[in-house]
């Protein structure tokens, strides 16, 4: 046998196609799993005693691409190709698939077999060992006031028949993942699953990525190297204590840095962008931090992940803000109102006609009209001027055709006497309407909404993502020109800004 049968897996490459495909589950392209095992010491491909786990096996490409660095790495101490084989598939890749049929694929993939013990697989395993070394269970999930203690699965959602498959995944539904394979790993590498339906209304759906790297690190291996949405950056939704623990840690080496996530897996939306990060356990030190834009990597720039509470994952981004934060001003952070300051569902939509004593409503369908018992007025701004826009991020968190963001869907200043349902974020209130339009002036800039994008990871604009916006005296009406000037950015600087953002509609 030679290393023919595994290059002519690459002619073409089913598993580029494969990566194409739009799922929470997303398939790694090889191209972006060689540059996670790139930044692995190669070194650990020449020793015969380094084993590899795939805790999240889906098309084999992890696997099957250690498989050839192993292959060629490992001649000289294992000349015979046979041999040479049998100790990498038996002694050094281990793989646990998340459903049976990417176990199928990932057998295929690295063992040119669905059946690692039939005669045509790369090597031949035990009938005992019909799975090989990548294997697949199906695992029920352990229910707890209708939800799963692992995952957090809904019951309502997972509780399912036979026939269907649960998302129980078995790497994070035990509590010694150890005992699975019952060894000690040195490396561990993979494209966990993303999220799961949570239950709730729509498209609503809670992260789970983060389990299998907290359970990943639990296994204490050498390296751990996983490919992971990037909004665990600013945290939310069950992801403030993992967003803690990567910004705190100083043992994660390298961060690359995909904005828009279609670069990274093409075809895929998944909004805040990508990441992979090498996590090694011996290191204790700085974190090379690169991005990928404008289809090319950035410089690499070493700092601290725990810089500021939310991660700034650009390397240009992060010195305009240290800039603009050696005038140490206020941030917009303490002035913004919590969400949903009326207490008004989002479907709420008043009543057409004017009664006494009605109070106008702004809800997504346009103006109506709503009785003060109706709603609360907790922040005593209903006599105010109120400049507000949309909870949700225009765009969906992604840049345009012209690579650009606008940030702000829907912004206004509504007059005394108004409220707005949870559509909507109330940003400040003022006593008089020159204030107001001087906000909603301010909030037009590219260089407010530059640093607003900041701190977004989700489509979500909370009260927490102004945290780099500094606040302005508006008894001036504030401008582009004029906060360019105030804060000393150079020509290089403001191009950054204006690359990014754009005027807004």
């Amino acid at each position: 046998m030679d290393n023919g049968l595994f290059n002519s897996v690459y002619n073409p490459d089913v598993l580029s196609c494969i990566a194409n495909l739009s799922n929470d589950e997303v398939f790694t392209p090889p191209e972006i799993a060689n540059k996670m095992l790139d930044l692995l010491p190669q070194e650990l491909f020449e020793n015969p005693d380094t084993t590899f786990l795939d805790p999240a096996c889906k098309s084999g490409v992890f696997l099957r691409e250690i498989a050839k660095r192993l292959i060629k790495g490992l001649e000289p101490k294992i000349p015979n190709l046979e041999k040479r084989l049998a100790h990498i598939f038996t002694k050094q890749l281990f793989g646990i698939s998340i459903t049976e049929l990417t176990s199928l694929l990932s057998r295929r993939s690295v063992y040119c077999s669905k059946y690692p013990s039939s005669q045509f697989s790369v090597y031949q395993f035990p009938e005992k060992q019909s799975q090989g070394n990548i294997i697949f269970q199906r695992i029920k999930h352990t229910w707890e006031n209708g939800r799963c203690k692992y995952c957090g699965a809904s019951k309502s959602e997972y509780d399912r028949e036979e026939v269907f498959e649960t998302h129980a995944y078995q790497f994070i539904h035990i509590k010694n993942a150890e005992d699975i394979f019952k060894m000690k790993f040195d490396v561990i590498i993979g494209n966990p699953p993303y999220q799961l339906s949570d239950g709730g209304n729509g498209a609503s759906a809670k992260p789970i990525y983060h389990l299998f790297v907290s359970q990943a690190m639990k296994l204490n291996p050498t390296y751990l190297s996983m490919i992971i949405p990037a909004r665990w950056y600013a945290g939310g939704k069950g992801l403030d204590d993992f967003r803690d623990m990567m910004l705190k840690s100083s043992h994660i080496k390298h961060l690359v840095d995909y904005n828009n996530s279609a670069d990274c897996f093409p075809g895929v939306s998944v909004a805040g962008g990508i990441c992979y990060f090498l996590w090694e356990k011996g290191y204790n030190g700085s974190c090379k931090v690169i991005n990928f834009k404008n289809n090319e990597f950035s410089e690499p720039d070493n700092r601290q992940l725990s810089e500021y509470p939310t991660f700034v994952r650009d390397n240009e981004y992060i010195k305009i803000i240290r800039k603009i934060q050696k005038l140490n001003e206020p941030t917009m952070d303490k002035e913004v109102f919590s969400r949903n300051i009326f207490t008004l569902p989002s479907n709420e939509r008043g009543h057409k006609t004017k009664s006494s004593g009605d109070y106008k409503l702004l809800s997504s369908d346009g103006y109506s009209f709503i009785k003060k018992e109706a709603f609360t007025d907790r922040e005593n701004i209903l006599n105010k001027y109120k400049v507000i826009i949309t909870y949700a991020m225009s765009g969906g968190n992604k840049p345009g055709a012209d690579g650009k963001y606008q940030i702000i869907s829907s912004l206004e200043s509504l007059p005394p006497q108004s409220v707005c349902t949870e559509t909507y974020l109330v940003l400040g209130a003022f006593d008089n309407e020159v204030e107001s339009k001087n906000m909603v002036a301010y909030v037009k800039t590219k260089f407010f909404r530059f640093l607003l994008l900041q701190a977004l990871s989700s489509i979500h604009i909370t009260k927490s993502v102004f945290q780099f916006v500094p606040k302005q005296d508006l008894k001036n009406e504030w401008s582009d020109e004029l906060l360019y000037k105030k804060y000393e950015l150079t020509p290089e600087e403001i191009i950054c800004i204006e690359s990014v953002i754009r005027d807004i509609e």
